[in-house]
């Protein structure tokens, strides 16, 4: 069932109900599914776009981005939404490898896309959708729902790459309803008098949240800002109820230490979801001191959105009254219909308390990588899926994340692998080896470090390590890269350690790091 389906049932049962909010901008339930219709229309009728064609949406979050993503869905086509912070490099390339045939941005992007325009595909349609060209789309013919089958394309997800290019994770009609069943049946109960705040980004978690709202003729509640800004927050739970969101942990932190804070800003406050890297003990206890119960924490990935454990507000209550650190560490119990098992390097099965791989099935497990076969055959097999993560189960059925054998850096909830900033930083001509570790860090939860050994370009000359500065390379990284991708830190030093076979050593450089910084 195409997943478009539950905007059109809302326009019915929540017909006048506020479907986005956006400043003084309300848009109900009915003029949401009309507005959807006519883009759909347009899609399919004067674009030409033909049944699971793939569109891209690069914009910030605002009204427009909930517009075009049922729209695409209404037409029977796949959605490709992009974080809106990417380089434009990252963008070409995503545009390029999903063959999209039109994309959606707003006056930011659109800048930055018609600077490059001839490293775009030719047939590639560009809309902006703060133009007159946009607003007039709604003044045309409408177009009804397209069917489509549970196991038809619908999200097409692209994940940092762990070898320097991002895989697109395909994701189905039939996964999109999984999670709305998730959130529904173990995050939170939904009705028309609740909110959900998008200040993460629409591409990513909080994209997907978009859903169990829109179902049960919850509103949409998006910040001015286009993004998270904790003093933008508390004004808005000053002016609605039944406030929640989702959000990475560096986020709580930065609202539960805004300036003036206190707990009568959270009065209106439901739930915050949390997820995409560690929260720290201090900060959790914290928050729920200021908050009350309010937290939930969520485990997912790209692969398997949102969906696989849940440590919901009872479990948070509990724990924390009861002082239970090691379960409060851990991100909680399974998904109603997930199944996980944790299995050693030879695919067998390890006891509880014995860390493995974390292998996951159940309905949001996506049915593969665009285009990519091999690595769908790596990481699927008989509907499990080798999530890259390391960790154990206790005796209860908890799960604990206790590494990453992706080597992904969660930085402010972002994934960052080292690969792709390494692959960047090597293209300078005066470096010769680079290698990318994350660190703990208050603010962001890990920061990203790139030690550095620079090109000697002759015997005499053992002035490159000097020549080649941090500030250079800062400047060089923001031209490549996305500015939350970037080394926080440079370090020079004269070669990177290596094993026997040539393997630089990351573990030594954390060690390294750690002597040197206590």
């Amino acid at each position: 069932m195409n997943i478009a389906e539950i905007l059109r049932r809302s326009s019915s049962a929540y017909h006048d109900q506020p479907a986005v909010r956006c400043g003084n901008r309300s848009t109900s339930f009915y003029d949401l599914y009309q507005r959807v219709a006519a883009i759909a229309y347009y899609l399919r009728h004067q674009i030409g776009l033909s049944s699971n064609d793939r569109v891209v949406i690069a914009m910030d979050n605002r009204a427009e981005y909930i517009e075009t993503l049922f729209a695409v869905w209404q037409a029977g086509l796949v959605a490709v939404p992009v974080n809106a912070k990417l380089h434009i490099s990252e963008f070409e390339y995503i545009i390029k490898d999903s063959q999209a045939a039109l994309c959606f941005t707003n006056n930011k992007l659109n800048q930055q896309f018609a600077e490059h325009r001839q490293s775009l595909p030719d047939s590639l349609t560009i809309v902006n959708v703060e133009t007159q060209q946009y607003q007039d789309l709604f003044q045309g013919k409408q177009l009804a729902l397209e069917p489509k089958q549970d196991d038809d394309l619908a999200w097409l997800f692209y994940t940092s790459g762990t070898t320097g290019r991002p895989k697109g994770a395909m994701q189905s009609h039939k996964n999109l309803y999984g999670i709305i069943r998730g959130f529904l049946g173990q995050v939170k109960a939904v009705d028309c008098n609740d909110a959900i705040y998008h200040g993460a980004p629409m591409s990513h978690g909080s994209g997907y949240y978009i859903l169990p709202f829109i179902a049960k003729g919850g509103t949409q509640l998006i910040p001015e800002s286009g993004g998270f800004e904790a003093s933008e927050l508390i004004n808005l739970l000053r002016q609605h109820r039944n406030v929640s969101f989702f959000a990475a942990p560096t986020m709580v932190k930065m609202l539960i230490e805004s300036p003036g804070v206190s707990a009568q800003n959270f009065n209106h406050l439901d739930t915050i979801i949390y997820g995409g890297g560690p929260m720290y003990q201090t900060i959790l206890e914290q928050a729920h001191q200021l908050m009350g119960n309010k937290l939930v924490q969520i485990y997912g990935q790209g692969e398997c959105p949102m969906n696989i454990t849940v440590l919901d507000r009872y479990q948070h209550q509990t724990f924390v009254s009861r002082n239970q650190q090691q379960r409060l560490s851990s991100v909680g119990l399974p998904y109603l219909g997930m199944q996980i098992k944790v299995l050693d390097t030879l695919g067998n099965t390890l006891k509880n308390g014995v860390s493995g791989e974390i292998n996951v099935r159940g309905e949001t497990v996506m049915l593969g990588y665009w285009g990519k076969p091999e690595a769908t055959n790596d990481c699927l097999k008989d509907g499990w899926l080798a999530t890259g993560d390391i960790g154990y189960i206790d005796e209860q059925g908890y799960l604990y994340l206790t590494d990453r054998s992706k080597d992904v850096i969660i930085s402010g909830g972002s994934n960052i692998y080292p690969r792709e900033v390494e692959e960047i930083l090597l293209k300078h001509p005066q470096v010769s080896e680079a290698s990318v570790i994350g660190v703990a860090d208050e603010q962001w939860g890990e920061a990203v470090i790139a030690y550095i050994a620079a090109t000697v370009s002759s015997p005499d000359d053992n002035e490159a390590n000097t020549l080649l500065s941090a500030h250079e390379l800062e400047h060089y990284c923001l031209q490549h890269m996305a500015r939350f991708k970037r080394p926080k830190q440079y370090y020079f030093i004269d070669e990177l350690p290596k094993n026997s076979t040539g393997k630089i050593l990351k573990t030594q450089l954390r060690e390294l790091y750690n002597s040197t910084h206590g």
